[in-house]
């Protein structure tokens, strides 16, 4: 009896099974303690429509979008808005006629007025996409609006989109309300990667803590409605200037000089970017992946591991332990990765997936492990974060094409 005791004791001291322990602790930690992050009913919160509408200037900075402004545009041009509100598509050097279509799709459609401008090059330290947003916030402050809508040219909304949005800050008092879009989940990659893209969001920025007091601050770049004093008194876009990641960096500089935030899922809000390939994913990902890790090996490093025994550590444990015998270790591994599933349920719901993919959620993580790895590469080879064939290696370096 006694040697059986210790037997049972070198199994649960195991490095195995105490590594399985550890990835256990580390979900029900991240199930109990994280905001509830895996949770999807964060949506817009109560409205009521205000007596009198505030004006809107609706920001679309546009770069060779020409491929999906005609499922993206009239979106905007068709909005069904009570108050007085104007679009503004600012054509960032396209070489597809982007400008050219957008005046196009603003003839056949009638709807909210359209200008179409070019904000030249962009200087040193400026990000394209977010110079083509000052050049659109400057036309836009000649009308005086209340509020302005930056979205990008990719997403659709539904006609009632920005009278919600509007409604929505105005009950609520806040500064930024955000919608993280519904991405297209149509090819094989998508359904696999797309969803878990949210997930890992979520669990990095629970909608919950956003909304709060607290200094978790985020945004969805595709459609963040912003109070017009407010990006003036937070400087923004020029705060920001060097941004990849700008919708996080906008929320920040907002609630940083004590703005209201709130950021949740959309119901009407569609991103109509198709990414079929794994190819397609994988460069929209890599190429901010490390900037959001601030370009530090260090916490590169810290990221690899804790992505490694969050994800890979459960099944691994699980196969391990049951090809070893050790079935402390392949318990709590079968433990973790059902937890690490049921969290991921809730998501694959909201993107209509079949619920078999949760349990694929591991790979998932695999992919995004060696993507985070990739825009490090990428980085330190002098590539530095893409945007619509602009590079940029450093903060103040001078936009390269590519």
């Amino acid at each position: 009896m006694g040697e059986t005791a210790h037997v049972s004791a070198d199994a649960w001291t195991s490095p195995v099974t105490v590594v399985s322990a550890l990835s256990l602790a580390a979900w029900l930690w991240l199930l109990l303690a994280r905001g509830s992050f895996w949770r999807t009913d964060v949506r817009l919160p109560a409205l009521e429509e205000p007596g009198a509408w505030p004006s809107v200037c609706v920001v679309v900075p546009a770069r060779d979008e020409a491929a999906v402004l005609p499922a993206s545009l009239p979106s905007l041009l068709a909005q069904d808005y009570p108050g007085r509100a104007e679009v503004f598509l600012i054509d960032d050097g396209s070489t597809d006629g982007t400008g050219e279509l957008a005046c196009e799709l603003a003839r056949r459609h009638e709807g909210l007025p359209l200008t179409v401008a070019s904000p030249g090059e962009p200087p040193a330290g400026w990000t394209g996409k977010l110079w083509a947003v000052r050049h659109g916030v400057d036309l836009a402050r000649a009308r005086e609006p209340e509020y302005l809508l930056l979205t990008d040219a990719d997403i659709a909304h539904a006609p009632d989109s920005l009278r919600r949005l509007v409604a929505a800050a105005r009950t609520g008092g806040f500064d930024v309300v955000s919608q993280m879009a519904r991405l297209r989940v149509e090819s094989v990659w998508e359904r696999l990667v797309v969803p878990a893209f949210v997930y890992f969001f979520a669990q990095l920025y629970p909608f919950r803590w956003i909304g709060g007091k607290g200094g978790t601050a985020a945004a969805a770049g595709g459609c963040v409605l912003l109070r017009a004093e407010t990006a003036e008194r937070a400087r923004i876009p020029d705060a920001i200037r060097h941004a990849v990641i700008d919708d996080v960096a906008l929320a920040r500089a907002v609630k940083g000089g004590g703005g209201r935030v709130w950021l949740g899922l959309a119901d009407r809000v569609d991103s109509v970017r198709p990414y079929p390939r794994l190819h397609d994913l994988w460069r929209m990902v890599s190429r901010s992946a490390y900037a959001q890790l601030r370009h530090n090996p260090l916490v590169l490093a810290g990221t690899v591991a804790g992505l490694a025994l969050v994800y890979l550590v459960p099944p691994a444990s699980l196969v391990v332990g049951a090809a070893t015998g050790s079935s402390a270790a392949a318990v709590l591994g079968a433990a973790a990765w059902l937890v690490m599933t049921g969290t991921y349920v809730p998501m694959l719901r909201y993107y209509r997936q079949p619920l078999w993919l949760a349990p694929l959620l591991p790979f998932t993580a695999f992919l995004y492990l060696l993507m985070t790895v990739d825009s490090a590469v990428q980085h330190y080879r002098g590539r530095g974060a893409a945007w619509k064939g602009r590079t940029y290696t450093r903060p103040d370096a001078v936009p390269e094409k590519g």
